[in-house]
């Protein structure tokens, strides 16, 4: 039986993918099928309709909910299969899409992973195609960026430079998801990561807390120095999260300028940097942490914005 669930005044549909254990998404309501009935005053006196923004966007009060209530499923679901043992996972439920216990896994839960995208498990693939839209949300984003990579590919076989990525991309995912990060993408040489109110209430203090666990993780501050350089970009600020694509394929991601000022940091931060915007380090910025205050011109901006710099060995820049 389809369950209902009602959080905090939001309704999401009972067919949502974050379900039980041993539990499969039920039918959607017969009332999407039905075809809407039309009163005779309405063919005979034609109106001019204009579309709402809810028309435009139909599912964004979902979306809302589903990405800033931190009793909403996807918190649920992330929080339990983050404890499972596996390797990739899913983008959105962390559910383990490989590894040796996957047959067992996804026959009590009833995923696995999909085949339209990899990146997903069956039933969030599901979901984010057959609910386009998102909606505009408050978050924190981090942009984690190899320095001098360009030069690094040209002196490497590109098996070798690709091994080195690959690294780079576990060790940098493990940090992200460690703390409550949703891993968006891998671009090139760049991860991106965001931070969802739903999933972690503080979200600014936890991008710049996982800013600095990334650059001790990649070795950043070590005696013997990085075995990859990279610069970090933090940005808190208003974005569009949600589901883009088609019918056919589709992805969950975010949108919007604090994504692009995200960006600029990480590709302006220097090798074992970590720039944090002002509107993040007031929120989520470590007082005790060595760090300098500069204005930044970032590309594409008219004015400069505000930022503070920290560096993996503890000493502000320019002293």
């Amino acid at each position: 039986m389809a369950v209902q669930m009602v959080r905090n005044g939001t309704r999401f549909p009972p067919y949502l993918p974050f379900a039980l254990p041993n539990s499969r998404p039920a039918m959607r309501p017969k009332q999407l099928f039905q075809k809407p009935r039309v009163s005779c005053r309405a063919i005979i006196t034609p109106l001019r309709w204009t579309p709402m923004a809810s028309d435009k966007n139909p599912h964004e009060e979902m979306w809302r909910g589903l990405l800033t209530d931190p009793q909403s499923p996807l918190h649920a679901d992330r929080m339990q299969f983050k404890l499972l043992p596996g390797s990739p996972r899913c983008k959105t439920c962390l559910f383990p899409l490989g590894g040796a216990l996957v047959s067992a896994l996804s026959s009590k839960w009833g995923r696995k992973p999909s085949r339209k995208n990899p990146n997903f498990c069956n039933l969030c693939e599901e979901f984010i195609r057959t609910h386009p839209g998102g909606a505009e949300i408050d978050l924190s984003l981090l942009f984690a960026d190899v320095r001098g990579s360009t030069s690094m590919a040209e002196r490497m076989m590109p098996a070798e430079f690709a091994s080195l990525m690959n690294r780079f991309f576990r060790s940098s995912s493990d940090v992200l998801i460690g703390c409550d990060a949703l891993v968006d993408k891998f671009v090139g040489d760049e991860i991106i990561g965001l931070f969802l109110p739903a999933i972690v209430a503080d979200h600014p203090a936890a991008a710049v807390e996982a800013g600095r666990r990334l650059l001790s993780a990649i070795g950043h501050g070590e005696p013997g120095g990085p075995w990859l350089p990279i610069g970090i970009g933090v940005h808190s600020g208003t974005a569009y999260v949600g589901s883009v694509g088609n019918g056919l394929v589709a992805d969950f991601t975010a949108m919007g300028d604090a994504v692009n000022v995200a960006a600029r940091l990480a590709s302006q931060a220097g090798p074992g940097e970590l720039v944090v915007t002002e509107a993040a380090w007031t929120r989520g910025g470590p007082r005790h942490v060595p760090n300098s205050a500069h204005m930044l011109d970032l590309k594409g901006r008219a004015s400069p914005i505000e930022v503070r710099v920290l560096r993996s060995d503890g000493i502000p820049p320019g002293s």
